[in-house]
């Protein structure tokens, strides 16, 4: 569970060196509740503003931004 940590906080970081705030980003809530081998990550929803930017900055198809 703390690799899952750290790449939650990785992400936080990327995406906030950016402009972007995912409030919801975090452990996902039934991955706690259970005895999963998998860690899973809650992105949330997100705004159609906080859409735009994320797309914004994410490579384009086929490539690197």
């Amino acid at each position: 569970m703390n690799e899952t940590r750290e790449v939650i906080e990785e992400l936080r970081a990327a995406l906030e060196r950016n402009g972007i705030v995912l409030p919801s980003l975090g452990l996902d809530a039934l991955f706690l509740a259970a005895a999963s081998p998998r860690s899973l990550i809650e992105l949330g929803r997100i705004t159609v503003d906080t859409a735009r930017k994320l797309a914004a900055v994410l490579p384009e198809e086929g490539g690197r931004s």
